[in-house]
C-alpha cells in the first residue's frame, strides 16, 4: 500500500460519521483501546481561523491520570474565539468573531463528541468576542467588541439560538487613541442569581451592572462604574462568596477587586494591584484572563508579553484585598485564555482532584499548555507536553466521562 494505512471497517464508519456531522476527522481517534481510555474527558478548543478551510473548534480528550491532551476532531467554524457549555453539557456554544457577528450552537452526544450544528443567530454586533449563558437556560448574552454592543439571544427548548431579543449599544471613549477610540464590549457575566448582567467595556474604562428581566429577555439600565482611566477592563470573575468581583485591566495589567451588592446592583472598587512582577516593563504587555479557585483562596490572571500566569492570594473577608504571591511561565506565547482542568468520575490521577491542572490557550505559539497546580500554595509548574493547535484562544474542559 506504499506505506499508507488501510482503513478498517471501524475507521470507515468513523469517517462517515464525522463527515455527516460536518467534522474534520482525526485518524488517531479511530481506534482507542478500551479500559482507562473510557474515562477521558472532552476539552473544546476555540481559535482564530481566518476563514481557512478545515479549521474551527478543536475537540480534544484529556488523559484522566495526567491531563495531557489529544486532538480527536475539528468542527469547521469561522473564528470561534470563545466557547461555552449549556448547564446540561449537551450543547456547545461559540461566537463567530466576524464583522457580521454570529452565535453558533452544536449538539453534543453523551460522550461529549459533536453531533452537528443546531443553529445560528446574529450576535447583535460586529466581532463578538465573548458569550455567557443565563442560569435559567433560556437566554445567552454576547459581547461584540468592534461595535461596542451587548446582545441578548433567546434559546429554544433544545438549546438552539433563536431570536435576537435585544441589542444594547454603548457610547464613549478612553484615553488610549488606538485601543479606546470607542466602546469595546469585551465580556458578559451574569451574577450568581441571574438577576443582573455585568459587562466589561474596554473602550470606555467602564463596568456596567444591568438588571435582567428573564421573563421578557430584556436588559435595563443599571450602575455604571468607572475604572481607572486607560485600564481597559477586559474580563471579570466572581469570588465564590458572590460579593467580590475581580476586574482585569487589559491595558495596564492590573486587577481591581470590587465589592458587589446583589440587592442594589452596585459595584464599588476597593483595591487595585499589578499582575506583573515587581520592576517588569509593562510596555507591549496586555492582561487577558482572570479566574478564581473553587475554594476562593487564589485568583489567577494571565499576561501576554511577559507570558506569565500570576497567582494572587485572595485572603480573608471574601477575597476583597488580593495580593500577588507568585508568577509562572504560561508554557507558550500569548496566553489569551486559561481554565482549570475538570475531574472525571472515578479519576485517580492528576484529574482525580478538582483544579489540580490549569490549561493555557497560547495564541502566538499555537499551543494549549498544561500547568500543575498546588492547591495549598496556589503555585503552578509545567506538566507535560503542550498540544499544538494553531492560534488557540480558548480552552473549555467539560466535566463528562465516557
Amino acid at each position: 500500500m506504499n506505506g499508507q494505512h488501510r482503513p478498517t471497517r471501524r475507521t470507515a464508519l468513523a469517517l462517515a460519521g464525522a463527515a455527516a456531522a460536518g467534522l474534520v476527522y482525526a485518524p488517531e481517534a479511530a481506534a482507542r483501546p478500551r479500559g482507562r481510555e473510557g474515562r477521558r474527558l472532552r476539552v473544546y478548543l476555540g481559535a482564530y481561523t481566518g476563514g481557512a478551510p478545515g479549521r474551527g473548534i478543536g475537540v480534544a480528550s484529556a488523559d484522566p491520570d495526567t491531563g495531557s491532551l489529544r486532538l480527536e476532531s475539528v468542527v469547521p467554524a469561522e473564528d470561534p474565539s470563545f466557547l461555552a457549555l449549556s448547564a446540561t453539557g449537551r450543547v456547545l456554544y461559540a461566537v463567530n468573531e466576524v464583522a457580521e457577528g454570529r452565535v453558533s450552537a452544536y449538539a453534543l452526544a453523551p460522550d461529549g463528541t459533536v453531533r452537528g450544528l443546531l443553529g445560528q443567530s446574529p450576535s447583535g454586533g460586529a466581532h463578538p468576542c465573548h458569550l455567557a449563558l443565563h442560569p435559567g437556560g433560556r437566554h445567552l448574552f454576547t459581547a461584540d467588541y468592534t461595535s461596542g454592543t451587548v446582545g441578548v439571544v433567546e434559546l429554544r427548548p433544545g438549546g438552539a439560538p433563536g431570536e435576537l431579543v435585544q441589542v444594547v449599544r454603548y457610547t464613549g471613549s478612553g484615553p488610549d487613541p488606538e485601543r479606546q477610540d470607542g466602546p469595546h464590549a469585551h465580556m458578559v457575566l451574569p451574577d450568581p442569581a441571574g438577576e443582573r448582567l455585568l459587562t466589561a467595556d474596554l473602550g470606555t474604562d467602564t463596568v456596567r451592572v444591568h438588571r435582567f428581566d428573564a421573563r421578557r429577555g430584556l436588559l435595563t439600565d443599571g450602575a455604571e462604574v468607572r475604572m481607572a482611566p486607560g485600564s481597559g477592563p477586559r474580563h471579570l470573575a466572581f469570588h465564590p462568596c458572590g460579593r467580590t468581583v475581580y476586574v482585569l485591566g487589559e491595558l495596564d495589567s492590573t486587577l481591581t477587586s470590587c465589592a458587589y451588592d446583589p440587592a442594589r446592583g452596585t459595584l464599588t472598587p476597593v483595591a487595585t494591584v499589578p499582575i506583573l512582577p515587581r520592576g517588569a516593563d509593562p510596555a507591549g504587555t496586555t492582561a487577558a484572563e482572570v479566574l478564581v479557585s473553587a475554594d476562593g483562596r487564589f485568583v489567577y490572571a494571565s499576561n501576554r508579553g511577559h507570558d506569565l500566569v500570576t497567582v494572587l492570594a485572595a485572603g480573608a473577608s471574601g477575597g476583597i484585598r488580593p495580593r500577588p504571591v507568585s508568577h509562572h511561565p504560561c508554557g507558550g506565547r500569548s496566553p489569551r485564555h486559561i481554565a482549570f482542568g475538570a475531574a472525571a468520575p472515578g479519576a485517580s490521577g492528576a484529574l482525580g482532584a478538582a483544579q489540580r491542572l490549569l490549561y493555557t490557550a497560547n495564541q502566538d505559539s499555537g499551543t494549549v499548555a498544561l500547568l500543575r497546580r498546588d492547591p495549598v500554595s496556589g503555585a503552578l509548574a509545567p506538566a507535560g507536553e503542550p498540544l499544538a493547535f494553531d492560534r488557540a484562544v480558548c480552552v473549555l474542559p467539560a466535566r463528562r466521562g465516557r
